[in-house]
């Protein structure tokens, strides 16, 4: 072999290392940029009064820690209810939410203990007032602009015991 054809196989063999070393990066950095699994989570209805909530049911560890990650909208009647086992002060971020939302904590009987607006992507906490076992999720200002505040008792079978 001439030396020319010795430099062109070595520089092909160190292209081709650093291409495979590349495509493996592109597809870990690609990995890594993939939003939380959306969850195929079971429903349920609620009513506040006479609206009428289309929610999906968070019940798990795991369908609570993604709850509503990486979704860039959610329809103005629909919302997410997350169902401890046992009642605790339970406490709320907005990491990876792109979306601001409101969190009405519910007491076991459906009564609203308070409500608490949450900023996309933020790491502030916000908490029950007291232990509960239920937080509702809705678009913010979904409350507000129905004017149900604390002590409002939502109704539905996630309610019932």
């Amino acid at each position: 072999m001439t030396p020319s054809k010795i430099f062109t196989t070595r520089t092909f063999r160190q292209l081709g290392a650093r291409l495979i070393t590349s495509a493996c990066l592109m597809s870990a950095l690609h990995s890594l940029a993939q939003p939380a699994p959306q969850l195929q989570l079971p429903r349920t209805k609620l009513s506040a009064g006479m609206h009428v909530l289309d929610v999906q049911l968070a019940q798990t560890p795991e369908q609570r820690q993604i709850g509503l990650m990486s979704r860039k909208d959610m329809p103005q009647h629909e919302g997410m209810l997350f169902v401890f086992e046992q009642p605790a002060t339970q406490c709320f971020w907005m990491r990876n939410t792109l979306i601001p939302l409101t969190a009405a904590f519910v007491d076991d009987d459906g009564t609203i203990v308070n409500l608490a607006d949450m900023k996309p992507q933020s790491d502030d906490s916000h908490c029950s007032a007291k232990p509960v076992r239920f937080v509702l999720e809705m678009n913010e200002g979904w409350f507000a602009k129905r004017q149900i505040k604390a002590g409002y008792k939502l109704r539905g079978d996630a309610f019932k015991r």
